[in-house]
């Protein structure tokens, strides 16, 4: 099941509470409680509206502050399956963690704004197992630390972008 926050930029507000208050049928109650508005702490006028599709209230802040920066999602099992985070707490999803039997499982990220995945994470259970990087910019990974159970590491590296990786060169390249 897809639970879906929708963000609108209030334009003429008038019509996109109508559409939002229609969404959620005649009931005011239920609507007033799936629809958040956002007002301008200088000017008090209306900036946002959110409006939470399924009423759950899984919008959530990490900080504690009130200021609703993830969204959480169950799977078929009634657990968390997946989060989606907005790391620069703008409401812009820039991490989602995808969650298997309550743990974290992976997860990938956009960690330079661009719109486009940059790192990608595996957990081996409570274990981060490895984390892979786009630094070419060529919309796959290109480094990969890969993390053992003892706590050793290793980097590997797909220089030709097919998704092959092969241990980097190691040792003092300096002259």
């Amino acid at each position: 099941m897809r639970k879906s926050t929708v963000h609108f930029t209030v334009l003429p507000a008038i019509s996109l509470l109508a559409a939002a208050l229609s969404a959620c049928g005649r009931d005011r109650a239920e609507a007033k409680a799936r629809i958040t508005p956002e007002y301008d702490k200088t000017t008090g006028r209306l900036q946002l509206l959110k409006y939470d599709s399924d009423g759950d209230g899984n919008g959530f802040s990490r900080a504690s502050d009130g200021t609703e920066d993830a969204w959480s999602y169950l799977g078929p099992d009634g657990l968390v399956s997946r989060i989606e985070i907005s790391t620069q707490r703008n409401g812009k999803v820039s991490r989602v963690e995808h969650y298997q039997q309550g743990r974290l499982a992976s997860a990938e990220e956009d960690t330079d704004g661009d719109g486009r995945i940059d790192k990608w994470e595996t957990y081996d259970g409570d274990r981060l197992a490895s984390v892979a990087f786009d630094t070419t910019h060529r919309g796959g990974p290109d480094r990969r630390l890969i993390y053992g159970a003892d706590g050793a590491a290793r980097l590997e590296v797909d220089e030709k972008g097919d998704g092959h990786f092969a241990a980097a060169a190691t040792g003092n390249t300096r002259r």
